[in-house]
C-alpha cells in the first residue's frame, strides 16, 4: 500500500509536541510536515532556538518541512461589511491584527529560509455578510505578497477556507483568475467548501485552474445546518476516492496533508489523526 502522492500533516492534528506527532506520522508513511502550532505556540511565535529545535526534529523523523500553515489575512478587513457570525474563526492562538500583516509575511519569509519551506499560506479576511464586497481587497493584498516574493522562490498559498471571504471553489477559482501571478497557488481545502454550502467534488473542482492548484488538505466531515460535523478520513460527505483520482488524472503533484479536525474516540486526537491519517495512506495507495 504505497501512496501514488505524497503524503504529510498539519502536526499539531496529531500533538501539540513535535516529537510524538512526529513519530506517529512516520509511522503511517507521511513524509511531509506542516508547522501552525508547535509547543503551545503558534509557528509565527517560535523563537530561533525552538525553530531550529523543530527543523532538528523533523530531520531526524525524516519529514520535509513542507509549509509554514501562517495566519496571514485570518484578520478583519478594516471599513469592510459585517462580519459573518456563521462561521467559526479558527485561530490557533494567533491575534494579529490588518497592522501586523506585512511584519507577518516578512518574518514567514524568514521561517521559511530557516525551515526549507515552500509554502506560506494566507487567507482573505474573515468572511463578511457582503463577501463579494471584500474581493478587490482579497486581490490587491494577495497579489502584493506574490510581487514582494517573487525573487524568493516562494509560493504563496491561498486557501479556501470557511471563515474567510474566499471560501469555495467558485470564489476560489475567481480570486485566481484576477491574481495571474505564477507564485500564487490554490490550497484546495474541499472540507472548507463544503462548510461553505458548496459540493466541493466534482463541482467546486470543476472549477478550478488545476494548474493553480499547489496543495491539498484533507479533512471530513457533513453539516447539520451551518455546523459541520466531523469524522474520520473518507467516511463522511466527501468522495475523497473520486476528488484523489481526479488530481492525478489532471498532472497534481504536491502533497495531501492532514487537517483532521475530528476529535476522534473519546476527544484523543493522537487516535484520531492516526486513524484519519492511515484512510489517507490507503486512500492514496488506490
Amino acid at each position: 500500500m504505497n501512496p501514488k502522492l505524497r503524503i504529510a500533516s498539519i502536526t499539531d492534528e496529531f500533538s501539540p509536541q513535535l516529537g510524538p506527532a512526529l513519530a506517529a506520522m512516520q509511522a503511517i508513511g507521511m513524509t511531509g510536515a506542516e508547522l501552525r502550532m508547535v509547543w503551545g505556540k503558534n509557528i509565527m511565535d517560535l523563537s530561533d532556538e525552538e525553530l531550529d529545535k523543530a527543523v532538528d526534529l523533523c530531520r531526524r523523523h525524516g519529514m520535509e518541512i513542507i509549509s509554514i500553515a501562517s495566519p496571514i489575512l485570518k484578520c478583519v478587513l478594516p471599513g469592510g461589511p459585517e462580519i459573518d457570525p456563521r462561521f467559526q474563526q479558527d485561530t490557533f492562538n494567533s491575534k494579529h491584527t490588518f497592522d501586523d500583516q506585512q511584519r507577518l509575511l516578512e518574518h514567514a519569509a524568514r521561517i521559511c529560509e530557516k525551515t526549507g519551506a515552500r509554502i506560506i499560506r494566507v487567507f482573505s479576511y474573515w468572511r463578511t455578510v457582503e463577501p463579494q464586497r471584500c474581493f478587490d481587497a482579497v486581490v490587491k493584498a494577495v497579489s502584493g505578497m506574490a510581487g514582494q516574493l517573487k525573487s524568493s522562490g516562494l509560493i504563496i498559498g491561498l486557501e479556501n477556507e470557511h471563515a474567510c471571504n474566499i471560501a469555495t471553489g467558485s470564489e476560489a477559482a475567481a480570486a485566481l483568475k484576477a491574481i495571474p501571478e505564477e507564485n500564487v497557488k490554490l490550497v484546495w481545502d474541499p472540507a472548507n467548501s463544503v462548510c461553505a454550502g458548496e459540493n466541493p467534488f466534482p463541482y467546486g473542482y470543476g472549477l478550478l485552474p488545476k494548474n493553480r492548484i499547489g496543495h491539498v488538505h484533507t479533512k471530513d466531515c457533513h453539516m447539520e445546518g451551518h455546523k459541520p460535523i466531523w469524522g474520520p478520513l473518507g467516511t463522511r460527505s466527501i468522495d475523497w476516492k473520486g476528488q484523489i483520482a481526479a488530481l492525478m488524472a489532471d498532472g497534481y503533484t504536491g502533497w495531501l496533508s492532514l487537517e483532521t479536525h475530528w476529535p476522534g474516540p473519546g476527544g484523543d486526537k493522537m487516535e484520531a489523526s492516526t486513524i484519519c491519517g492511515w484512510n489517507l495512506r490507503g486512500l492514496a495507495s488506490a
